[in-house]
């Protein structure tokens, strides 16, 4: 999809943004990257990345497990211990998410001063 001399479908873009939209997301980032690390069970995974509600984990890890990324893995005990790893094609991705989060903590403050900018500027206007 980089030549510019390809004509893309409507159906091309709208399959490219399914991807983009699961692995995009901020939790799916979250989760993707600390699998990276090693498995984790839910919990581990709730503890690590802060912020998420459970319900919202419960989605995420569904999803990517719906989508090839991660596997869950069930062994019978009291109580059954879940597992979640990366899958190959969850391990594929984890190298442009991890670019990307290096990116944003990169460019963070820049980011920061072009919204303060911005506002400021808006905020100019109203006052018209």
């Amino acid at each position: 999809m980089t030549d510019n001399s390809e004509i893309h479908t409507v159906d091309d873009c709208m399959k490219v943004s399914e991807v983009l939209a699961r692995v995009g997301d901020k939790w799916s980032i979250l989760v993707i990257a600390a699998l990276g690390e090693r498995p984790h069970r839910f919990n581990e995974l709730k503890r690590v990345i802060v912020g998420v509600s459970q319900r919202m984990l419960t989605l995420t890890v569904r999803g990517l497990e719906r989508d090839g990324f991660i596997t869950r893995t069930v062994t019978p005990s009291i109580p059954p211990r879940v597992d979640y790893a990366l899958t190959e094609l969850g391990q594929s991705v984890l190298l442009p998410a991890r670019a990307m989060g290096e990116w944003a903590l990169e460019n963070r403050a820049t980011v920061d001063a072009a919204r303060q900018a911005f506002d400021a500027a808006l905020a100019g206007q109203n006052k018209i």
